[in-house]
């Protein structure tokens, strides 16, 4: 299957949680799209792999993503090495996707901190013929995505107002890491986590003076064709 748009994260609801909305509206645009968790949560204080998987599948409906696929390296272990790389070459050449999103940089979880800059290598490994096996793809564009606490300047904002629901629906899918439960602390401490979402999707979507959006922030500068038409309103 060769997708438009292929999202990476470590963990399974990481993608949900960061770009859910932007995923859910890609594929409402008829744009082919899917998700790639690195490793199966198995350390998750909270919940098994298996219960993680059958979440990560109804997640996935509820998105409508064309495909989810899982780099099967171990949780709490992902770092960036040549054996894992050549494991995400093989899943960048297989779905040859033309755009990739990674979770942001400099967050505190360590497989968090590492996922960009191994996807990042991966996708540039991917490009060369005589790497690894199969036919050399590199993607065109990638992104990131804001992903939790780490400051974030976007380069640009996806409204997600008509998705927010989807993205609130897909995040609850994974009942063994949210739902409410005796003493827990979810997201930041004391707060209710989908509300930490709904706020930090507002704080976006108030800089494009829309309800909810979500940051991106890529590498390059963007062209502009007619000045004219740029989108948004000066304030």
């Amino acid at each position: 299957m060769k997708l438009d748009v292929l999202a990476f994260a470590a963990h399974r609801d990481d993608v949900e949680i960061t770009c859910g909305g932007t995923l859910a509206k890609l594929a409402e645009r008829g744009h082919v799209v899917g998700a790639c968790d690195l490793t199966q949560g198995e350390m998750g204080t909270r919940g098994t792999a298996a219960e993680r998987a059958a979440e990560a599948e109804a997640a996935t409906k509820i998105l409508g993503l064309a495909a989810r696929v899982n780099g099967d390296l171990p949780d709490a272990g992902v770092f960036n090495t040549r054996e894992y790389q050549n494991r995400l070459v093989d899943i960048v050449r297989a779905y040859r996707p033309e755009t990739v999103i990674l979770p942001g940089h400099d967050q505190r979880h360590p497989d968090h901190r590492v996922t960009p800059e191994l996807v990042f290598d991966a996708c540039y490994f991917a490009g060369l013929a005589k790497f690894g096996k199969g036919a050399p793809h590199r993607p065109r564009k990638i992104l990131w995505v804001h992903t939790n606490y780490t400051p974030f300047n976007p380069t640009f904002i996806v409204d997600i107002g008509a998705q927010m629901e989807k993205k609130i629906a897909s995040i609850r899918a994974y009942a063994s890491q949210f739902a409410p439960k005796a003493g827990d602390a979810l997201g930041p401490p004391g707060s209710d986590v989908f509300e930490w979402v709904r706020a930090r999707a507002r704080t976006y979507g108030m800089m494009i003076g829309k309800t909810y959006g979500e940051g991106f922030y890529q590498r390059e500068m963007m062209e502009v064709e007619d000045v004219a038409r740029v989108s948004g309103q000066s304030v």
